[in-house]
């Protein structure tokens, strides 16, 4: 651009907003560079192909050039797992190698090496699960496993219901927004895990109260008996 320039508006079909260029520095002829590399500014729902780009400056035409969008990346699961928490999630500790009890906690696992834009977490469903599970990037969830592949990990920890027949019971989460269906299998086995509930905890002490009040109360009254007599 002449040195005289200050602004260029950058349009074009497949940008979910116009670009605004100014001069890298004072007199430049160079603007800066936009600042978003990752491609965050070009829409969602585009198809895949050419679509031209107009740069405008007070009203006129200064540049055309063409702006080709490819499409996503598929899918590349990895690692679709689970095991009980506090495990390591390697092959001897995860599905379908390793059987949990119902009622047990479990870690379940995810790994993508092309993980879609903007999807931070997925959703996990079983018949063994109360509900559905949400596992998450950045989970705080340990899974014990060192995914130094590049792969961006989904985690997340769910407890099994306790009233579930021993058998296989398969996992499923959908990804890449609905594009990507995972499944894994998990072996279900053996006693429940017993829960211990705060309310019967707690129920339990206020029994244990009341029938020590109860004794003190029995114990003063055959005192003031005894001292009337």
């Amino acid at each position: 651009m002449p040195p005289d320039w200050d602004v260029v508006t950058v349009t074009c079909p497949a940008l979910k907003k116009p670009i605004r260029l100014t001069p890298e520095r004072q007199g430049a002829s160079q603007s800066r560079q936009f600042p978003d590399s990752k491609g965050e500014d070009v829409r969602s729902d585009i198809a895949p192909g050419t679509y031209p780009a107009t740069a405008t400056s007070d009203g006129r035409t200064v540049a055309t050039a063409q702006l080709t969008v490819t499409p996503e990346a598929p899918a590349s699961i990895s690692r679709f797992v689970a095991g009980p928490k506090g495990g390591i999630l390697g092959s001897g500790d995860s599905t379908p190698e390793v059987t949990v009890r119902p009622g047990g906690e479990i870690v379940v696992l995810l790994a993508d090496g092309n993980p879609a834009r903007k999807e931070d977490s997925l959703t996990v469903k079983s018949k063994a699960f109360e509900g559905p599970l949400t596992i998450r990037t950045e989970s705080e969830d340990d899974p014990g496993c060192k995914c130094d592949d590049g792969s961006t990990v989904y985690a997340g920890h769910t407890t099994l219901r306790d009233d579930i027949p021993a058998g296989t019971y398969s996992l499923t989460v959908v990804s890449h927004h609905g594009k990507k269906t995972s499944s894994a299998q998990l072996v279900v086995s053996g006693e429940p895990v017993t829960h211990y509930r705060a309310w019967l905890i707690g129920g339990a002490v206020i029994l244990a109260l009341a029938g020590a009040g109860g004794f003190v109360m029995r114990r003063r009254r055959r005192l003031k008996s005894a001292g009337q007599a």
